[in-house]
């Protein structure tokens, strides 16, 4: 089987700076521009979060430890920007990553 030259690593790092353009910290390529978008950061480090959570016990150590640095360094990064956007004053709800579970009304409901 040819290689095809991609794999894990090269995938992750695509989000990872794909995120670094939403936070600014990387000019867009198509513009040039560096802008900050903060629900679009905060979605690609959510996606990299479900992918960590479901590639559990499946990557190599250097994927896994690659992944888990990555995701640190962009959350602390996402609040970093966030803190600033908001005009450096903290902000009085603590940042939460990853799909917000169900409340205890908004159980999914059994199909009949």
């Amino acid at each position: 089987m040819a290689d095809s030259g991609a794999n894990f690593l090269q995938f992750i790092g695509g989000f990872a700076f794909q995120t670094l353009v939403h936070l600014g910290k990387v000019a867009n390529p198509m513009t040039g521009e560096a802008g900050v978008d903060l629900p679009n950061a905060k979605y690609s480090i959510d996606i990299l979060g479900i992918l960590q959570e479901k590639t559990k016990g499946n990557l190599t150590k250097e994927e896994d430890e690659s992944l888990a640095n990555m995701l640190r360094d962009l959350r602390m990064t996402y609040v970093e920007v966030a803190n600033k956007s908001s005009g450096g004053e903290e902000t009085s709800e603590p940042i939460e990553f990853g799909p917000k579970p169900p409340e205890s009304g908004d159980a999914p409901k059994e199909q009949e």
